[in-house]
């Protein structure tokens, strides 16, 4: 499966930004996927994903402001980005693995999506 990330841009403090992140090739439904995020002079960091059946799981700094969801009809993964702060400015990656598993670690993860910058001005 190939991942394509799109969405990102410039939002002012507060604002909100939703990122896709598109499959293309086998059915994305059988994939979990996740969102990571490396910003500037950092390590990149998980920041979320979705199972299968459709749940959830988020790191505590974005936790009530971010929502991850799917819909494999389209083959489509979305990140809602509300209240966003300075500190959300980043590269966002979506990823994905085929199966029922999930994980925080970027090894797991198979396929990767190009990146999309989220630039957050205070």
């Amino acid at each position: 499966v190939q991942l394509q990330a799109s969405g990102g841009g410039l939002v002012q403090a507060g604002g909100s930004l939703r990122l896709s992140c598109i499959a293309s090739g086998r059915a994305f439904g059988s994939y979990v996927v996740a969102w990571f995020r490396q910003a500037v002079g950092k390590e990149r960091e998980f920041v979320g994903g979705i199972r299968l059946g459709g749940s959830t799981y988020y790191i505590d700094s974005v936790k009530g402001r971010f929502t991850i969801s799917r819909d494999n009809t389209k083959n489509t993964v979305y990140l809602q980005m509300n209240s966003l702060k300075s500190e959300d400015t980043a590269i966002y990656y979506c990823a994905a693995v085929a199966g029922g598993s999930w994980s925080s670690i970027e090894a797991v993860y198979d396929h990767w999506g190009q990146g999309t910058q989220v630039t957050v001005s205070s």
